[in-house]
């Protein structure tokens, strides 16, 4: 619900631009947005400045008086110390140069080459549902109206936009806030579009897409952080006096920083205190910035990394900002989780994948590499299929000449030494077998040993005259370019219409390095990060809408793209490239914060595992993949005959469990040292899956006790033992869970009597 309240105030002041459908309310004191147990409200100072007021548990009443009591919030009786003001006072989209020296949300580089910006309060609009971003994805509506080429999944969130127009007059620069609020979840949802109204340009220097003042710093910060192979580890710190940050300068959102912060109060664990979650939905450069200011107060920002960025914006033009996803739960940071979980499988991922039972795949990576043919492959599909596995998913080395990871990117045709009569005679002989079939690509990169590099050169970014920088002997193309998009649209158009592949593997394995672009003029060079990542993104809106029942499955080195935009796009995502179980874990656990595990791509592997040379129970691995989209990578042909007897038992739980976890409420239970444990519970508290993964063995302890989360306390359950329980005393009391040796696990289904 969004609430805009009048006062006594006008505010009428001369407005450029006017949309007559859509009229602006220039009388606007207070504009609060109310969910479900949270609200977020704002209020405009007599000279026109947006104050925040509060976000944080729900709360009723007139919340003006925060600003027009005898505070000093109201800047018209004290123009003399303006300085003061603009920096104690909580703005909701604060400019740099007129006295706030906190972190900004806006700078620039007008004619003058000066870069104040000073942004005054116009007016407001509401609308049901929410409008798109320009070439950007985003959260939807529910309502197909707002967007009927992709209408949401039928039981997504109503929702409702609050846009408020702000204007610098002096550079004639128009700011529009777009706020969502989610009637069903504790959720704002916040990006920002600036146009510039003057005759001039004006270079953007700096656009966040969110902040929030807080009156006070007694929170924890937590970020989800790492590298290759160890992605998004939870970290927890008190803030401290100054600024603390994390952001990406990689091209991509990386594996070391995730996307996202929470700002937790002390007492916060999963099940109590207050969380404030930030998710920004973007596959690049990012930024988020935490200050614990001089008096005591904190403000919390996130949008585009302004390292290195600029964007030349000319006379009418519009820029708009990524979005930025806020979850309030005063449930803990199991609840924020459940609340970013919803959102997303909800109101984010669009693929008809999203809901449906995903096909189990083995992958041929770990088990043949580049040493691969047909017949090979077909080995693998064969006994692959005998197990009840679903499809066959062959990754990289199928196409140019490339036997090893020297070679041919960019040139997307079938490897005919390998692969003799391609995609079609391979792909039908799998079709046969009854198994779909899936393939790798590479679409942003471009091998210097290649047909495309040899003819085209210029179309992968570098800078003129300087040594271009090898990373796992590949460059990037320039996808600000449209003839580099339109080159391998063609590409992976003919390869897809050329057999029946249903699944896509959408890797990127390397950052960007000496960025400058043949295509750009020199005046845009800055813009090519943000640009990037643009092009990145129409290329994947024309793949999912030109084919629309592929299942696309996104992967950068692993983990490295692991954030809202691509899940826009793909319903899936690649993990890790660390497929060890208990490794696994780790990483699981992390991801989970934020994104609902439907989302996250995990297979069993062989033993030793690849990345650590760990040995751990085949049932083990699997507990461990079935809490993702499940499959295998691994040579099925010469894998232990016991392990692969167990691969159909696997398979038949998976199935019979997929829509647990897939659907329902998880609830971590224990991630420590010792061992990790969560359930999963069905919407309508019938089901449940509960998981628990011994990490090492302890002597002389007593078997490992735990209690459930997310029952019906009136129910009754029946256990995979076939012992009856109440939900109460499950939750209560517990359910002993026997573990022996090192790395075992186990799973106990629930269902109500």
């Amino acid at each position: 619900m969004i609430i805009i309240k009048k006062s006594h105030k006008k505010y009428s002041k001369y407005i450029w631009q006017k949309d007559e459908n859509v009229p602006l309310k220039t009388d606007v004191t207070t504009i609060t947005l109310q969910s479900p147990s949270a609200t977020y409200a704002m209020a405009v100072t007599d000279d026109g400045y947006l104050l925040h007021l509060h976000w944080g548990a729900k709360v009723k009443g007139d919340l003006s008086y925060i600003l027009f009591g005898k505070n000093p919030y109201t800047l018209a009786e004290n123009l003399r110390d303006k300085g003061t003001f603009m920096d104690s006072v909580p703005l909701e989209f604060p400019c740099h140069g007129t006295g706030d020296y906190r972190e900004p949300c806006i700078m620039v580089r007008d004619k003058n080459n000066a870069s104040t910006v000073d942004l005054k309060f116009k007016g407001t609009r509401t609308m049901p549902g929410k409008p798109k971003l320009d070439g950007l994805p985003a959260t939807f509506a529910r309502l197909e109206e707002i967007d009927p080429e992709c209408p949401a999944p039928e039981n997504s969130y109503d929702c409702a936009t609050v846009v408020i127009t702000l204007e610098d007059d002096y550079l004639k620069l128009r700011a529009e806030l777009f706020y969502t609020v989610f009637g069903d979840l504790d959720v704002i949802t916040r990006s920002v579009k600036l146009t510039n109204f003057s005759d001039d340009t004006i270079y953007i220097t700096r656009v966040l897409s969110s902040c929030v003042d807080f009156n006070h710093s007694d929170f924890d910060m937590l970020t989800l952080n790492g590298s290759w192979a160890r992605e998004r580890i939870p970290c927890r710190a008190p803030l401290h006096r100054g600024k603390q940050s994390i952001d990406s300068v990689k091209g991509e959102s990386s594996h070391q920083s995730n996307p996202f912060f929470a700002l937790l109060s002390p007492n916060t664990d999963e099940d109590t205190g207050e969380a404030y979650g930030f998710n920004l939905c973007y596959s690049g450069d990012f930024f988020a910035g935490v200050e614990v200011t001089q008096h005591g107060c904190t403000r919390a920002v996130m949008g585009l990394n302004p390292f290195d960025f600029s964007w030349k914006l000319e006379p009418g033009e519009t820029f708009t900002a990524p979005e930025c996803v806020m979850v309030y739960s005063n449930e803990g940071l199991g609840k924020m989780s459940r609340t970013y979980h919803d959102l997303y499988r909800n109101n984010l991922i669009r693929s008809e994948w999203n809901k449906k039972l995903r096909p189990v795949l083995i992958n041929n990576w770990e088990a043949t590499y580049f040493n691969f043919d047909t017949d090979k492959l077909i080995a693998i599909a064969k006994e692959a299929a005998k197990c009840g596995i679903e499809m066959l998913v062959l990754d990289d080395g199928w196409f140019g000449h490339r036997d090893s990871d020297n070679s041919s990117l960019g040139d997307w045709v079938p490897y005919e030494k390998k692969l003799p009569g391609g995609l079609s005679r391979l792909v039908g002989e799998v079709n046969a077998l009854g198994m779909k079939f899936g393939l790798w690509f590479e679409p942003e990169m471009v091998s210097p040993d290649s047909d495309l590099y040899r003819a085209h050169p210029e179309w992968a970014i570098h800078i003129e005259g300087r040594e271009l920088t090898e990373s796992r002997g590949q460059y990037v193309l320039d996808f600000s370019n449209p003839a580099v998009i339109d080159n391998i649209k063609t590409q992976m158009k003919t390869i897809l219409d050329s057999a029946n592949i249903e699944y896509i593997k959408w890797d990127m394995n390397r950052q960007l390095t000496e960025i400058a672009s043949t295509y750009l003029p020199v005046e845009r060079q800055r813009e090519l990060r943000h640009r990037y990542v643009l092009g990145v993104y129409e290329l994947m809106e024309w793949l999912v809408t030109s084919y629309p029942h592929i299942l696309l499955e996104n992967c950068s080195g692993g983990g490295a793209r692991f954030d809202p935009g691509m899940l826009y796009f793909s319903p899936q995502i690649w993990c890790s490239d660390n497929t060890d179980a208990i490794e696994r874990l780790k990483i699981q656990y992390g991801t989970s914060i934020c994104y609902p595990v439907s989302s996250i791509g995990s297979h069993v592997s062989d033993c030793p595992n690849h990345t650590v040379g760990r040995v751990t129970p085949f049932e083990t691995r699997g507990n461990v993949a079935m809490v993702g989209t499940f499959g295998y990578e691994l040579d099925i042909t010469k894998i232990p005959s016991e392990d692969r007897e167990k691969i159909p038992g696997q398979i038949a739980r998976y199935k019979k469990y997929a829509h647990i976890m897939r659907d329902g409420d998880q609830y971590r239970l224990a991630h420590n040292t010792n061992y990790d444990a969560f359930v999963f519970v069905t919407k309508n508290k019938s089901e449940a899956l509960l998981t628990v993964t011994q990490i090492l063995a302890r002597p002389n302890y007593p078997v490992l006790r735990l209690k459930l989360r997310g029952l019906n306390p009136e129910a009754e359950y029946t256990a995979s033992d076939g012992n009856i329980y109440s939900g109460s005393a499950l939750m209560n009391c517990g359910i002993e869970v026997p573990l022996s040796g090192d790395f075992d696990s186990r799973q106990v289904y629930f269902y109500k009597v």
